[in-house]
């Protein structure tokens, strides 16, 4: 924290009386005119783009950008959102508007690990892995604050403190009962990553309880964890209304005086909602000090003065003009990472297609035509939109026809109220029967598939009802299959689906999440070849919903890629190119040493094929000898290279003691001595991987020795 800054917030408190600190904890922080301090408003949303204030550029849903598996994309996409918050913050203020979601306080990333597929928001995340999410949330905070925290262009906030990923129709009065091993081993490491290494400005608390702790007043969670072991600076603000769960639902207070107590004691120094404005009584009636208030409100004024949002100190970042919104550079940023988070995950050769071979192209199906699966939640407005139709129509001008049919609803029976059932499936199947191949559009969005009390979330509280296509979706893909048309399947979703019938019977699927507004140009440039995929699933495609344990449960065991002990159809880590990537040359430069020392591990990667591509490269390790449950192994280091046809690149990575470290059962972070598994290649090193890619992991065994050594989390 700025000295200099933090002695001038100082001075401003101790003039504020205790009712204007009180009016400085809420989201709608008041103003204070003597003292020089306009209102300002905290609740702004980023979440893949500025939100919720207007135009701004689109980028694909987080969980799009988890597929990149590429640190620099991210950071990149992060530095665009604050440059076009700066600018968008920067004319508001010219006329007076500070208004919600105008401000320079992001409330993002969510860095929550998606542990269960049906969970509605696991599309806020960056997917089930915590080094992938921990890795892609600092890229996307370092974007959003920039290098100098002494003037951050924004400042970013990690969420949802801690162990939360539904049910979100529980959220509310939920208890999240998790033993220690799953909370540092999932839950907490991401989070850590961002404290301790992205100098994160703030900390956002969940709605449910923690080990019957409510979260946005966990003394262990806020107080042990993040200020005690993490030493955590910046502040902590409560998820919106989360406050109010503490005594109308968790049912731990009495009345809104204690639970603003409580959080205020417990270390939440913001308040989204309005229970802080009780916190007056709650001072009055000795529930909480003066110096706990002080010492909040004056976290919150130093970072507003470092932010430059109080007049007597500006910002270096007050010139960055208005027409940096959505401009030419970042929408083409937007394009480029719709294309790098598609994710091919069947091809029998039918892709990419070549527009002189096709006289009639058939687009069908509910998300072909739809702006809503573009943008996912928590979006931003864009100028232009462009479907997967639209962006087909684009690509194939005048040469090709393209028919179209919305096939079904998303969820419904039917599209129009007064018809039968399938009503739309007649034009679909002529469609079908007209066109030399056909895209079929289906999946979900965000009215499926997002928060608890969204707007339009008629279907269900938020969360999947399972992993199956909703409503006549699956007999819709069924029936236009059974033309024998050829068949490509693209899946506009944020989260993993059963797509085994279509693995079996269609020619080729592609994974496209919620692919921002010009998604639809992405995806028809990846599909007609300007283009290869290059993403890989940031989660576990299961086969089926027998195949997930029950979703109130947060033990680990079953769950992601790293517990899950059955097969998978589509694994983590697993997508396919229109090129061929090489691996060779891989080392290591020992294969045995003590505990503490540092391993290098090599491995050269070709693009053997005709198309440019990016291949991300993961390397995993294995504890073979673990004295405690330990993962199937775990993702330790990613490396996205760039290759034209022919060109060859060699990726190194170096692995310490934290890398080969497990946590017990006490939530300790140790190494144990004995036998390891290193892997890296383009994959997971599980047989589900070998048989879709045909292709195996380079692996070495490192023998540790010494004693076992406690390393820091």
């Amino acid at each position: 924290m700025n000295q200099e800054t933090m002695k001038r917030a100082k001075e401003l408190v101790s003039q504020m009386t205790i009712e204007e600190k009180c009016s400085q904890m809420l989201h709608h922080a008041a103003a204070i005119d003597r003292l020089g301090i306009p209102k300002y408003c905290w609740w702004n949303e980023a979440l893949h783009g500025v939100a919720r204030a207007g135009v701004a550029t689109v980028f694909p849903q987080a969980i799009g950008l988890g597929a990149t598996f590429d640190e620099n994309l991210v950071q990149g996409i992060g530095d665009v959102t604050s440059t076009e918050g700066r600018a968008k913050f920067n004319e508001s203020v010219k006329h007076g508007d500070r208004d919600i979601y105008k401000g320079l306080t992001f409330w993002a990333p969510n860095v929550n690990i998606f542990r269960d597929p049906r969970w509605g928001r696991g599309h806020e995340t960056y997917g089930e892995d915590p080094y992938l999410t921990g890795q892609l949330g600092m890229a996307y905070v370092h974007g959003l604050q920039g290098d100098d925290l002494d003037n951050p262009k924004a400042a970013a906030c990690a969420k949802h403190f801690a162990v939360h990923s539904g049910p979100e129709a529980d959220r509310h009065h939920f208890d999240a009962r998790v033993n220690d091993q799953d909370l540092y081993d999932t839950y907490l490491y991401a989070f850590k990553r961002l404290v301790k290494d992205a100098k994160v400005e703030s900390v956002m608390g969940a709605y449910n309880r923690v080990n019957g702790e409510p979260a946005c007043g966990s003394k262990r969670l806020l107080k042990d964890i993040l200020r005690d072991d993490w030493g955590f600076e910046g502040h902590v603000v409560s998820d919106c209304w989360a406050i109010k769960d503490f005594h109308e639902n968790h049912k731990v207070t009495g009345c809104e005086v204690e639970s603003a107590a409580l959080a205020v004691n417990n270390g939440c120094d913001l308040n989204c909602g309005c229970v802080f404005e009780k916190l007056i009584y709650a001072y009055k009636a000795n529930l909480v000090s003066e110096e706990t208030i002080t010492a909040a409100v004056e976290r919150l004024i130093e970072l507003r003065l470092r932010l430059g949002t109080l007049p007597e100190r500006g910002s270096k970042y007050d010139d960055i003009p208005y027409e940096m919104v959505e401009c030419k550079e970042h929408k083409e940023l937007s394009i480029e990472a719709a294309k790098r988070s598609l994710v091919l995950l069947k091809n029998d050769g039918l892709l990419p297609l070549k527009a002189d071979e096709i006289k009639t192209i058939g687009v069908i199906g509910p998300n072909a035509n739809s702006r809503i699966a573009l943008v996912g939640n928590y979006e931003g407005t864009s100028s232009e939109y462009i479907t997967v139709l639209e962006g087909i129509q684009r690509q194939v001008g005048e040469d090709v026809r393209v028919l179209y049919s919305e096939g079904s609803h998303l969820w419904k029976d039917r599209l129009q109220g007064l018809c039968e059932e399938k009503d739309c499936f007649a034009e679909a199947l002529t469609v079908a029967e007209h066109s030399d191949v056909v895209v079929l559009c289906m999946g979900l969005d965000a009215t499926i598939e997002g928060e608890e009390g969204d707007a339009g979330n008629e279907f269900g509280s938020g969360d999947k009802k399972g992993l199956k296509l909703p409503g006549v979706q699956q007999d819709l893909v069924e029936a236009v299959t059974a033309t024998g048309k050829p068949v490509i399947l693209l899946i506009l979703a944020g989260s993993a689906m059963d797509l085994s019938y279509a693995d079996e019977n269609v020619n080729a699927i592609m994974q496209c999440w919620y692919p921002g507004a010009r998604g639809g140009k992405a995806i028809a440039e990846v599909l007609f070849g300007e283009d290869t995929p290059s993403g890989k699933l940031p989660l576990t495609f299961y086969k089926s919903d027998a195949d997930l344990p029950d979703f109130s449960d947060y033990s680990m065991e079953g769950r992601t890629y790293r517990y899950f002990k059955g097969q998978p159809l589509y694994p983590f880590g697993y997508g396919l190119s229109y090129t061929k990537f090489e691996y060779s040359n891989a080392s290591i430069d020992k294969t045995e040493g003590a505990i503490g020392d540092k391993y290098t591990v090599k491995v050269t990667v070709k693009n053997a094929g005709e198309f440019c591509g990016h291949e991300a490269v993961e390397l995993y390790v294995k504890d073979v000898e673990a004295s405690t449950r330990v993962a199937n192994f775990s993702l330790r280091r990613i490396a996205n290279v760039a290759l034209l046809p022919g060109e060859s690149k060699e990726v190194s990575f170096e692995l310490n003691a934290r890398d080969f470290a497990i946590i017990d059962e006490k939530g300790k972070c140790i190494v144990e001595p004995g036998e390891f598994k290193i892997f890296v290649g383009g994959q997971q090193p599980d047989a589900r991987s070998e048989e879709l890619t045909g292709r195996k992991c380079d692996e070495f065994t490192v023998n540790l020795m010494g004693n076992v050594t406690e390393v820091e989390y």
